[in-house]
């Protein structure tokens, strides 16, 4: 199924300038993965040499935190996923 990735700004150097890209899949695992396919970039930018999500990379659907399930959550044609480097000052 076709999902909705809104893509942060500071990333958009990744995806062509593209703010929105469509992928496919039925978990945000799945969706990640075909974004990656599409940008190869876009893996560093989200996981750690290990494949685990970057711990600053927060990731919300229909703009509520996936967070616990993340990767392994469910989504639905109509949903939209939000990938958010969390900034840290100080």
């Amino acid at each position: 199924m076709s999902i909705r990735v809104n893509v942060h700004p500071s990333l958009y150097h990744l995806t062509n300038n593209q703010e929105v890209v469509v992928v496919q899949g039925t978990t945000i695992g799945q969706c990640l993965k075909h974004l990656i396919e599409q940008f190869p970039d876009m893996e560093e930018a989200l996981f750690d040499k290990n494949g685990k999500l970057l711990n600053y990379v927060d990731i919300y659907i229909n703009m509520e935190s996936a967070y616990p399930e993340l990767l392994d959550r469910k989504v639905k044609e109509s949903d939209e996923l939000h990938l958010m480097p969390v900034i840290q000052g100080g």
